[in-house]
């Protein structure tokens, strides 16, 4: 592992790292005393007590001389999305500045590990904070135009490799936490679902997003369409997105889908308590001749996982899901009775 910078912490707290940072600690010597990501203890072998090191800063009875080793940051390569490019220059110019990633934050302000996502390409800012950034930077604009180029793309920059590996699988295993599945969408619920994601855009660009995302559900009505299996949290069914009438409409074209072959419908039912995917959406992607990847969202985000050791865990948290959920019969029938609950409220 390459690090950045060495830090002496030799009885004052010197070193300012954000939780979640990998950290090697040292003694005198060179002799390797622990290693693990922020906030985590190691021993101190001189007088037996233990120092902790939380979000970079050491606690303890702290006698001798550590260091402290900091990996290099991680590298980007901003051919690989517009958000990848907008957080190379991000980086670019904050490193100009000579601030740190928690000096800029605070000038925003916004959360430091907010803007290591930006410059990651994890994340892309809300407009209005992109503004800000522009003019702290003296980017000249730069920083603006890539975000609104960003936000004319049909889909979100985090996205778009996601819609390729999907057009390729044979086989999507789906737990949505918070809405019905994009491929499963009516007209009317994706509008309200991408306007209220992203209230900023304008009525041309979420016809845009919206007719991209219709455009997807050609998948299913392949002569081999791939196998959907979409497990529905409770909540997403009992959301009235749009108003009862959209949500009714929306319901049956569910029950539709879900009388096709090759796609399943199952409900997760609040009864069924805490679970592995509470923090989002999970799909998992098989193919022919390929490993699967995870594709998790959860507010504003989205990652593509193709780690196999990290899709191997998802999985698993995908089938713990899926094993926790009401069988179809059951839950046909309880998204037909929320339909007729809905159609009552619309008449």
């Amino acid at each position: 592992m390459g690090f950045e910078r060495v830090v002496q912490l030799d009885g004052q707290p010197s070193c300012d790292l954000p939780e979640g940072d990998e950290i090697g600690v040292s003694g005198h010597g060179g002799t390797s005393v622990g290693a693990g990501v922020a906030p985590f203890s190691f021993p101190y072998p001189a007088s037996g007590s233990g120092a902790t090191l939380t979000s970079g800063i050491v606690f303890g009875d702290v006698e001798r001389k550590w260091v402290a080793t900091v990996p290099a940051p991680k590298g980007l390569d901003p051919s690989a999305s517009l958000a990848a490019l907008y957080g190379a220059k991000l980086r670019k110019l904050r490193i100009r500045a000579g601030w740190t990633q928690r000096e800029l934050g605070d000038k925003v302000p916004i959360a430091h590990s907010r803007i290591a996502q930006f410059e990651l390409g994890k994340e892309v800012p809300h407009p209005k904070v992109s503004d800000r950034l522009d003019e702290l930077l003296g980017a000249g604009g730069d920083l603006k135009d890539l975000r609104e180029a960003i936000e004319k793309a049909p889909y979100v920059d985090w996205a778009v490799k996601y819609i390729e590996y999907e057009a390729k699988a044979i086989a999507m295993h789906k737990y949505l936490s918070q809405s019905i599945p994009g491929l499963l969408q009516i007209e009317a619920y994706a509008r309200e679902v991408i306007g209220h994601a992203q209230p900023w855009l304008t009525a041309v660009e979420i016809d845009l997003k919206v007719a991209a995302r219709l455009d997807r559900q050609k998948l299913l009505a392949r002569s081999d369409p791939p196998l959907l299996w979409a497990v529905l949290d409770e909540a997403v069914l009992r959301r009235p997105v749009g108003g009862p009438a959209v949500m009714r409409e929306q319901l049956l074209r569910v029950l539709e889908a879900a009388r096709k072959p090759k796609v399943e419908v199952q409900v997760l039912p609040f009864s069924a308590g805490g679970h592995a995917s509470m923090g989002g959406s999970l799909t998992m992607l098989s193919f022919k001749a390929r490993p699967d990847v995870a594709y998790l969202e959860g507010g504003a985000l989205g990652e593509l996982v193709r780690d196999r050791a990290t899709v191997a865990r998802h999985s698993h948290w995908y089938h713990s899901v899926h094993a926790m959920a009401l069988p179809m019969g059951p839950s046909v029938k309880l998204i037909e009775q929320l339909a007729e609950d809905y159609g009552k409220c619309a008449s």
